[in-house]
């Protein structure tokens, strides 16, 4: 009987003992650090708790990212092994369009024929017969040998490719345009210099 007894009362020790140890929350940092709390809320990047030993107290709160895990009074458990984010620049997908647009503003320099045979025409035989090949030359794309383009690679990805031959044409069309204005320029210029 005497045993009995005994066993009794290891196990309802053993019980108590249990209940009493999962009676609060238990919050464990990743820093090893454990914090008895009754646990309030917890959002996408906080928990907010109260101290155990001070309920009607202040409302604490910590970073999901410095947790561990959070241990119930219920006996289950929630583990975040998130990990921090960075504090450094975001990183970002490459935008291939963008990329292509500025290595077209660096690389290619194929509009100096066009440009060229704009200035030419208008100087030579006048700025309205130069309108023909600015307006043409304008309108029309860059042709695949004059893009000079830096990698081959990256021109088979057609965001790159569209965006690389869509700056390369504003470039090309601007620089015609541009000696097209400087061949009315010089134009003009002879016309007042030749009627004083």
């Amino acid at each position: 009987m005497n045993k009995i007894i005994t066993k009794s009362i290891l196990i309802f020790t053993l019980y108590l003992g249990n209940n009493v140890a999962y009676s609060q929350d238990l919050i464990i940092k990743k820093t090893s650090e454990d914090i008895q709390a009754k646990v309030i809320e917890v959002t996408t990047n906080e928990i907010k708790y109260k101290k155990f030993d001070n309920q009607n107290g202040v409302t604490y709160s910590i970073l999901k990212t410095d947790v561990l895990m959070i241990r119930y009074e219920n006996g289950s458990k929630d583990i975040f092994n998130e990990t921090a984010p960075s504090k450094t620049a975001p990183v970002e997908t490459e935008n291939y369009f963008l990329k292509g647009q500025k290595d077209a503003s660096i690389y290619y320099k194929g509009y100096k024929g066009a440009g060229t045979g704009t200035l030419i025409t208008g100087l030579l035989l006048s700025p309205l017969i130069g309108l023909i090949p600015a307006t043409a030359c304008s309108l029309t794309p860059p042709q695949t040998q004059n893009l000079e383009y830096p990698n081959e690679k990256l021109f088979s990805n057609a965001d790159y490719q569209n965006g690389y031959t869509q700056k390369a044409k504003k470039i090309k069309s601007n620089k015609v345009w541009t000696n097209w204005g400087i061949a009315l320029g010089v134009n003009l210029i002879l016309i007042l210099a030749l009627q004083k």
